[in-house]
């Protein structure tokens, strides 16, 4: 799963080596951290988060096969 975040997230981002993913898995839940250089924070969530609904949407549906559930969040470098 964690390869179609990336995925996703790689075609928006300009600073593509500067993305880092923090996993914590606890038992069948899944927390995806996804921690973005500053400048590609408006490309990956979009107006609105609109682009950032679509992506949980996409994995909510993707992982329904693997019975957990992930949650994503999109952080800034400053914010962690």
């Amino acid at each position: 799963m964690l390869e179609l975040i990336k995925y996703i997230v790689n075609r928006f981002a300009e600073k593509q080596d500067e993305i880092s993913y923090i996993v914590n898995e606890e038992n069948d839940v899944v927390e995806v951290t996804i921690v973005l250089d500053e400048s590609d924070m408006g490309k990956v969530i979009r107006r609105k988060g609109k682009l950032a609904k679509a992506l949980r949407t996409i994995v909510r549906s993707a992982s329904a096969k693997e019975n957990k559930k992930y949650n994503i969040e999109i952080k800034a470098k400053g914010e962690i």
